[in-house]
């Protein structure tokens, strides 16, 4: 297989997670970010996904008489979940 080597920065936090799953996998760095950039490229190419279709025909944010911002808003969880 004729390699092209890419290099990119990446947050402290995901550089942790690399280490880590290549620990837990027993498998290369290269390896599993060949693999992780070839999933994230076809599921791009797989087209729009449910969210996207359903904003485009209008349903997402339906609720009439609901805040605006209902589904981003942190205040809006307070309590929820609880008896």
């Amino acid at each position: 297989m004729s390699a092209h080597r890419i290099s990119a920065r990446v947050p402290e936090w995901l550089k942790r997670q690399l280490e880590s799953w290549v620990k837990k996998t027993g498998r290369g760095e290269s390896e599993i970010v060949r693999e992780a950039l070839a999933n994230y490229l076809q599921k791009g190419a797989a087209g729009p996904s449910a969210y996207d279709i359903a904003k485009k025909m209008g349903l997402i944010g339906c609720a009439k008489g609901m805040p605006s911002d209902l589904a981003t808003n942190p205040k809006y969880m307070e309590g929820f979940g609880r008896d």
